[in-house]
């Protein structure tokens, strides 16, 4: 008599469970009064009744949210709450989503900045001295460093227990264990099936198959659940670390200006960061909760099943060949975490160089410098390829082995495996005891009846179920193991995805917290970012510098070029200043600093509190056009929230346009809400009168202009100097126009030759107009040398022409462009003779040391 299974079916917890709710539900229909069902219609009559005028009221609030849903998606807006959270509304199957976005607190942020900035000295990201993250020469792989960089972005995807995240993980858990518990009953059911098949049983075979149909239709569902739930525990893990970047990146500290401008920790830009190296991290890192937690159970689960039924011989060989499978796979499995870094980064690179053609599309196609892009193009994808060829040419080698290995070595041992309670009964467990109880109480006469009946005998039979079923254990266990080998070359993968992300956001920390160290050992470079040690003070009616250097930075930890010493000047309010000078001398820079842009290496700044209304606004030399409406051009920064909330309307906006003499735009663009690229919609001229639009909307105490009107008629720029200034808007322009001083009271001026190098003076003073004429007579002067310099050229020349060869005194031909000079020089001089204005000419030498005058005696 065979042996039954381990795994019966009258003991499964899911068939016991059901069986006791529905015993419980019958005896109570049956112990329920006739009253108590009439008082049970009455109460579910009377909840549908109250049910449908909740559900109508639920309904109108729902519709009306709607309505709200797309004017406001129509409108790129959305809401604000008094906790600082968001809504907006996206598009969803034809109508709006409403989503609630809530900022990341700044307590956060300094929680989590030991994560990222002061790592423990074990995990190899820090020398414990200098806090500085991430150390050039850390590695992405599977080591310690791996390890911290992958826990603290855990934090912040996983930031509690009772979060969303959570639940998803426990639910994708729940199905991964209901997915192995139907691996087990797949495995005894496949065994009853061949077992019936072969002994004829053709009702109980009938049964197998149908029960084999409803649990493959239950694990259909398990295994879409699964993947289900995979990808919104990827999607949730993105939202998660996008939302926490992004009130990282976008805040008050400029920090996404600094970020690429300043520190440089990242190269060209964190688009490639957030877009593509985010997105894989987290697909990597939610499959690798299924590739190895459902892997690892498994393994667990089947070596149990087959210790039972085939004995601790062969759970000790499945042992050994586990570990002799990852040793081998470790050693020769290449670095894929710190290839695939690289190929971020080359991808990042190449992504770079074609969003920058986009970006100067225009400007590339003036010049014609198409072959060029395209040069630089092609070797950037050049480059790309002959990384991704390298990396491929890897994998076929791996892979060929991996395969090898886990697919069919394991296959031959599994039936290695299998077969010990045949040929070793002694050490084949369960499977090996009934084989030797069964070969002992066999005898000659049953087994001549057996074969008389046209059967098998018993004992065949059930090595026939039993092999079916460690067979089927053995594959999926084979499979669970291979899963367990290729996710060591997924986790090395992920170390170069988890490297990238934890760069991006530690240097993010380290330019939000300004944390900056000079190397250990050494003093800070002048200028850098470790020097900083000026003061911006937030809260001043008016513009202060005193004493603060104009530099322009480098990327750290180089230091910066000073370009001017040290500038001191005030500016309350309704004095207009205009900033002039040469190019190159830093007059844009004084904007920077002031703005916070560059940061305050020495001295004091003081400047307004805050940036549009009441306080101070920047308009940049190349104007910026958002993406949106009509509305949305003139009100920058702010959304039409801002603005209803302001208690402003369309038609004060229309009057904003009618003063930056642009009035004419919504009857020609079709209205408030149109959207389009407006940055190629509007001309030079009107993008710079829409940035004084701006300024009319906000009207700031406080405004630099730099540059803004550059590209407006002089007519229509004084309407609009003497609009701004009748808003009570104080300008402090930065042009190299003269004409503009007649709209301001004081002039800068900077890249001068005296040792400040700058000066500062009321316009229209006699100071003024002393250094006016004094820079005149200085042209002036030039300009009467200029007869000197070209007899002093020329004599440079003569001797230029002379070299010495061997001790000997040769004299070449002249340059072409000095006989041509000559030439011209001697025609002037017989000019000269024929007007008679000879007198005073300097005396020239002619050949044999002779003076024009000593040759006309002779």
């Amino acid at each position: 008599m065979a042996v039954q299974s381990t795994l019966r079916t009258s003991n499964d917890p899911i068939l016991v469970l059901y069986r006791y709710y529905i015993e419980i539900l019958r005896s109570r229909i049956k112990s329920t009064s006739r009253l108590t069902r009439l008082l049970a219609v009455a109460t579910l009559a009377l909840s549908i009744i109250v049910g449908g005028y909740g559900g109508n009221k639920w309904w109108n609030k729902r519709r009306a949210e709607k309505e709200t849903g797309r004017r406001l998606l129509r409108r790129n807006s959305g809401l604000r709450g008094k906790d600082g959270s968001r809504t907006i509304f996206v598009p969803y199957k034809g109508s709006t989503s409403k989503v609630t976005i809530y900022p990341t607190k700044p307590t956060t942020f300094d929680a989590h900045r030991r994560l990222f900035l002061q790592p423990p000295r074990a995990a190899g990201l820090s020398d414990g001295v200098t806090p500085q993250v991430p150390p050039p020469q850390t590695k992405p792989g599977l080591n310690l460093a791996f390890l911290h960089q992958f826990m603290s972005l855990l934090t912040i995807m996983i930031p509690r227990w009772s979060s969303k995240e959570t639940g998803l993980l426990l639910s994708h858990g729940v199905f991964l264990l209901l997915r192995t518990y139907l691996s087990l009953v797949v495995a005894r059911l496949d065994g009853e099936i061949v077992r019936d098949l072969v002994g004829g049983n053709g009702r109980a075979f009938m049964w197998g198959i149908a029960k084999w149909c409803g649990i493959g239709a239950f694990a259909s569902y398990t295994n879409a659940m699964i993947k289900f739930l995979q990808s919104k525990v990827s999607i949730a893990f993105r939202t998660r670390l996008t939302r926490y970047i992004h009130d990282l990146y976008l805040n008050d500290s400029l920090d996404y200006y600094k970020l690429s401008n300043l520190d440089g920790g990242v190269g060209q830009g964190a688009d490639q960061f957030i877009t593509q190296d985010l997105t894989l991290f987290c697909a990597s890192a939610a499959s690798l909760y299924s590739s190895l937690g459902k892997p690892f159970v498994d393994l667990l689960v089947f070596n149990y099943q087959l210790y039972r039924s085939l004995g601790p011989l062969a759970l000790s060989g499945l042992l050994a060949n586990y570990f002799l499978t990852a040793t081998l796979l470790r050693r020769l499995s290449p670095p894929f975490g710190k290839l695939k870094a690289v190929e971020g980064r080359r991808e990042g690179e190449f992504r770079g160089l074609h969003a920058r053609l986009i970006a100067n599309a225009e400007e590339v196609a003036f010049y014609g410098g198409d072959a060029m892009e395209k040069i630089w193009l092609d070797k950037g994808f050049k480059d790309l390829r002959n990384w991704m060829e390298g990396i491929y040419s890897l994998k076929i080698r791996y892979n060929m082995l991996e395969d090898f290995i886990v697919k069919y070595s394991w296959s031959a041992f599994g039936y290695l495996i299998t077969s010990l309670p045949v040929f070793l009964p002694v050490w084949g467990g369960l499977g090996g005891a009934s084989e030797l109880i069964a070969t002992s109480s066999s005898s000659a006469a049953a087994l001549e009846h057996a074969r008389s009946n046209g059967k098998l005998p018993g004992r065949a039979e059930g090595r026939m179920k039993e092999f079916i079923t460690n067979k089927r254990l053995m594959l999926s266990l084979a499979d669970a193991g291979g899963r367990m080998m290729y996710s060591l070359k997924d986790l090395s993968e992920l170390a170069g995805y988890t490297s990238r992300v934890y760069t991006l956001i530690s240097t993010l920390h380290r330019v939000h917290a300004g944390a900056y160290y000079p190397p250990r050992g050494q003093h800070a470079a002048l200028y850098s970012l470790a020097d900083v040690q000026g003061t911006v003070h937030k809260g001043f009616d008016g513009l202060r510098l005193e004493g603060v250097p104009v530099v322009a930075p480098a990327l750290w930890p180089l230091g910066g070029d000073e370009l001017v010493e040290s500038l001191g000047v005030v500016v309350h309010s309704g004095e207009h200043l205009l900033i002039s000078g040469p190019n190159g001398v830093g007059k844009s820079a004084v904007a920077r600093i002031a703005a916070g842009l560059w940061p305050t290496y020495l001295g004091l700044v003081s400047r307004p509190r805050s940036i549009g209304t009441d306080g101070i606004m920047f308009l940049p030399q190349r104007p910026y056009l958002s993406t949106g409406t009509l509305r949305d051009q003139v009100i920058y920064p702010h959304t039409e929230v801002d603005m209803r909330a302001a208690g402003r309307r369309d038609h004060e906006l229309g009057g904003v346009l009618e003063e930056a003499r642009l009035g004419y735009l919504p009857d020609r663009e079709g209205g408030w809400d149109t959207r389009k690229e407006w940055k190629d919609v509007l001309s030079g001229g009107e993008k710079q009168r829409m940035g004084i639009a701006r300024l009319l909307y906000h009207e700031p105490r406080y405004a630099f202009v730099d540059e803004g009107t550059s590209a407006v008629s002089s007519d229509v720029e004084g309407l609009l100097y003497e609009r701004c200034k009748a808003k009570g808007i104080t300008l402090i322009t930065i042009s190299t126009r003269a004409s503009l001083k007649r709209y301001h009271s004081f002039t800068l001026t900077l890249g001068l030759d005296t040792p400040e190098q700058w000066s500062f003076q009321r316009i229209g003073t006699e100071s003024e107009k002393s250094s006016v004429e004094k820079e005149l007579q200085e042209l002036r002067e030039r300009l009467a040398r200029v007869e000197e310099w070209k007899a002093r050229r020329l004599q440079i020349e003569e001797e230029l022409a002379k070299v010495w060869v061997e001790g000997v005194e040769q004299e070449l031909a002249p340059p072409p462009y000095a006989e041509e000079a000559q030439l011209q020089l001697q025609q002037e001089e017989e000019e000269e003779e024929e007007e008679g204005q000879v007198q005073g000419r300097e005396r020239r030498q002619i050949g044999g040391g002779e003076t024009l005058e000593q040759r006309e005696e002779s």
